[in-house]
């Protein structure tokens, strides 16, 4: 049977597709904007058919129906990054989350901590050869449907095909199920005023020749518009927006400088407009891995002047990083904030850094603050922390005490509330 006769062989409707779906089981849903849509909405559907189905994935842009109350006894969520559509579920406890750093979530489904019964995934359309591409998801999508027992696959005529470890081949899916809409997109982050100063203040750390790591959103999207003016730029990300391709075009971006996969920029998915889906189809420039190797820490390591640029919800005065939590309330998740701190700080040159606002709720409460609520997570150790931005000037915390730190970070708080904390230091005897 040649490859065009076993495509034809297993394609099968959605319907038919998901009765490979058994009562008490796991199902895994492609995430980010590979989610398997219309296998999502087909399964809710039929959501009658199932009890205690448990659904695992990590951030979706799309779907989430299976979420809603009326489907508890059917579907149960477990979420390993909690993204918009999920957070009222994990929040009231008809959902669970998972706190894990992104880089060993494989590790989760190959080592069986995780067993997966079913994943549903979403693809390319096949080359003459028979193999699809991931497209837009591949960092916790591939592992996973190289773990499940059986995987069933959307061919979405408007899937990107995209370089890399990024492929599986046809001969692997159980069932395929042809489909042809547009993925979802994210609007581009907005360059306020705080936004682009914390941008350029990044960007005066960035030197000619590094390779970066931001994601999506309006610090980053600030970051990259300070950044024309430097010089052979590289990308090692988790993920990466359309921010990257007017770098690319202006030739800041040439990725010629880096130490690992020189010429190349890797990341784990990408998320952004359709522009960004045009990009990257079929571009030799562009390479997606799975996430135990994007965000391993080790490889990261590997680049030189290693550039990791993250956020968080809020900064204690000891350098301590609350990034997936407020208070109690679980809000988002690790991510690979921790992977790429940890494999910038260990890269010749390299630099890790926290980029956040000074402020929150329209300036009524400061994200710099003297400890973290009580229950909040630190996604990121005072031990870890290397830089902290704010609009109002750079923390470097390194090798600083704790002293030292509570004064470099009042210096670049709100100053609407840097009285109260220069009041809680002393309380401290910090000075």
């Amino acid at each position: 049977m040649n490859n065009l006769e076993l495509y034809r062989s297993k394609l099968v409707s959605a319907e038919a597709a998901i009765q490979l779906i058994r009562s008490n089981t796991r199902v895994y849903l492609g995430g980010g904007a590979g989610v398997p849509q219309v296998l999502e909405r087909t399964m809710v559907a039929h959501a009658n058919a199932f009890r205690n189905v448990e659904v695992v994935s990590v951030l979706t842009f799309a779907g989430g129906e299976y979420l809603a109350p009326e489907y508890a006894r059917n579907f149960h969520h477990r979420a390993l990054f909690i993204g918009q559509n999920a957070r009222a579920a994990v929040q009231c406890g008809r959902a669970d989350y998972v706190p894990v750093f992104l880089s060993e979530i494989p590790r989760l489904f190959c080592d069986g901590y995780l067993p997966l019964d079913v994943a549903l995934i979403q693809v390319s359309t096949p080359d003459e050869h028979g193999f699809c591409s991931f497209g837009v998801e591949v960092g916790v999508t591939k592992p996973a449907a190289e773990c499940a027992k059986f995987v069933i696959a959307e061919v979405n005529a408007q899937m990107p095909r995209v370089w890399g470890n990024s492929f599986i081949h046809i001969s692997k899916v159980d069932a395929l199920v042809e489909t042809d809409y547009a993925l979802p997109t994210a609007p581009q982050g907005d360059l306020n005023d705080v936004s682009n100063r914390i941008g350029a203040l990044v960007a005066e750390l960035i030197p000619d020749g590094a390779t970066l790591q931001l994601g999506i959103g309006a610090i980053p999207d600030a970051v990259l518009h300070n950044l024309e003016h430097k010089r052979d730029l590289g990308i090692h990300s988790e993920l990466f927006s359309d921010g990257v391709i007017n770098l690319v075009e202006r030739g800041v971006i040439t990725n010629d400088r880096k130490t690992l996969h020189p010429g190349k920029i890797v990341s784990g998915f990408l998320f952004g407009s359709e522009r960004l889906y045009k990009f990257v189809d079929d571009n030799a420039m562009v390479e997606l891995h799975p996430t135990d190797y994007v965000n391993d820490p080790f490889i990261i390591a590997k680049n030189n002047c290693m550039t990791a640029i993250n956020s968080a919800l809020e900064v204690d005065l000891t350098g301590q990083v609350c990034a997936d939590s407020i208070g109690t309330c679980p809000y988002s998740g690790i991510g690979g904030q921790v992977d790429f701190v940890r494999g910038a700080a260990r890269s010749a040159g390299g630099k890790a850094i926290i980029a956040l606002p000074s402020t929150a709720k329209g300036e009524k409460q400061s994200r710099i603050v003297p400890h973290l609520r009580p229950g909040a997570g630190v996604v990121t150790s005072r031990g870890d922390v290397n830089y902290v931005i704010t609009e109002y000037g750079i923390a470097s915390l390194y090798g600083k005490s704790l002293s030292e730190r509570a004064r470099a970070l009042i210096d670049i708080a709100h100053p609407t509330f840097r009285d109260d904390l220069e009041c809680y230091a002393r309380e401290q005897a910090w000075w």
